[in-house]
């Protein structure tokens, strides 16, 4: 009979603190989801942006990873964890109601809004750096890829709200109060993580500035399988974030698509999201995870070639049907691979290296976004946004292509990459885990 791993997808992670970081996540994924569709809007809309314009709004909230993740990466490791998510949390709620004051009293530009959007990203970084080294902490390791798929799946899941919800608002009170949301939710996010109790010990400092930077750089580029997953995300992420740069303008002005409709096209991709994440624990244990990372990168790639062939003379119900689908196999391919990816990383990574790891990796995979939506724009207004749209897609096929040569897809039980530091006596894990169950909580355990 098969013996289940001490690492396991089905392992429960619950405590009080793992719950306060759980609410957490969700409130925080909810303000972003809102602002993902209020911002560009609001650009369209109140500011009439161009095609350039959404690119460099792109550029101002992308290019923070691309220049604070490393050296932020340092400070996470020195520093206590929660209390920078704290800090970064009400720094975003604050930038945001700027955004809605400046809106309200007729004082807000393109300018200033690219600026606020900048340093909303700029707290962005901060806030996912440590939030994602903060979870081994709170965690036993043996629960740590169940913690991943809840984490993932409650993402999911208010993605699924979220977009609707921000076209609702902007439609029924504009985009800037819309915005009123997103500062709510970063602030729920900052009280839930301030309550957590869980021992948290900063590694100190083991070195200069400099050089632990570097140790984190060299720890990822040693490792095959980061560096498969880093490259990944660098092939796949800026030519993604190309696409959507585009996509908002194309469904709005060439489409003719209200913010309520593009909501809900949003809102449908987020159901296969949630769907991606609840699926990941049972298809890593039917397949191994090498196999399902393997036909997302396929399933990413070829769901992006539905939005640019998607025509004017389709009325609104078969626009919204053709996205959705594009984006509901986009959302559970993503996402799936990242709940497998994000695990494998935390298993491969000593604590006392997770910050700058993190940040290494956030610096590649998020700082190239910013490069992919200041080429989606300029593409979008040297060529027109569908030719634009089609090259993105084409671009996108380098991701498929690396990941096929590189080992992620040879990996069976994630579980066997686990450095020592992450690898725990079964009795141990069993009595950290809190049970077993289905992942995302569902079935009989609830």
């Amino acid at each position: 009979m098969h013996r289940e791993s001490p690492i396991s997808f089905r392992r429960r992670p619950w405590s009080r603190d793992f719950a306060r970081l759980w609410l957490a996540e969700g409130a925080s994924v909810a303000a972003q989801q809102v602002a993902e569709l209020a911002l560009p809007l609001l650009a369209v809309l109140l500011l009439h942006a161009s095609a350039m314009e959404l690119g460099l709004l792109g550029v101002a909230r992308w290019l923070p990873f691309l220049l604070l993740a490393l050296p932020l990466g340092v400070l996470v490791d020195r520093s206590r964890r929660r209390s920078l998510i704290v800090t970064a949390d009400w720094a975003r709620a604050a930038l945001t109601l700027a955004i809605v004051v400046a809106s309200v009293a007729g004082a807000l530009t393109f300018p200033a809004l690219a600026l606020l959007a900048a340093a909303i990203g700029c707290f962005t970084v901060l806030f996912e750096v440590s939030y994602q080294s903060v979870l081994p902490s709170i965690v036993p390791t043996a629960a740590l890829p169940g913690a991943n798929t809840r984490l993932a799946a409650t993402a999911s899941a208010v993605q699924v709200g979220g977009p609707g919800l921000g076209g609702l608002l902007v439609q029924a009170v504009s985009a800037p109060f819309a915005l009123l949301v997103t500062a709510g939710g970063y602030l729920v996010s900052a009280i839930s993580v301030a309550g957590i109790r869980a021992p948290e010990t900063p590694s100190g400092r083991s070195g200069g500035f400099l050089a632990e930077l570097r140790g984190g750089l060299r720890f990822v580029a040693r490792d095959r399988y980061l560096v498969a997953n880093l490259g990944f995300s660098a092939l796949y992420n800026p030519f993604s974030q190309w696409i959507m740069v585009l996509f908002t303008l194309h469904a709005v002005q060439g489409l003719g698509l209200d913010a309520a409709q593009l909501g809900l096209v949003l809102a449908i991709g987020a159901v296969g999201a949630l769907a991606g994440s609840v699926l990941a624990g049972p298809a890593v244990r039917r397949f191994g995870a090498g196999r399902p990372i393997l036909w997302c990168a396929a399933v990413n790639c070829l769901s992006l070639f539905a939005i640019p062939f998607a025509d004017a003379s389709w009325a609104a119900p078969w626009l919204i049907a053709a996205f959705g689908t594009a984006f509901a196999l986009n959302g559970a391919s993503t996402t799936l691979s990242s709940v497998i990816l994000v695990t494998i990383r935390q298993l491969r990574t000593p604590d006392r290296l997770l910050g700058r790891v993190n940040a290494s990796m956030r610096w590649v995979s998020f700082g190239t976004i910013a490069i992919g939506a200041a080429a989606g724009g300029f593409a979008g207004e040297l060529l027109g946004t569908r030719t634009a749209l089609v090259i993105g897609a084409v671009l996108c096929l380098g991701s498929f292509v690396w990941v096929a040569l590189s080992p992620l897809p040879r990996i069976g039980d994630p579980a066997e990459l686990a450095i020592a530091e992450r690898r725990e006596p079964e009795g141990m894990a069993d009595a950290g885990a809190l049970g077993t169950g289905d992942p995302g909580g569902s079935g009989a355990q609830g």
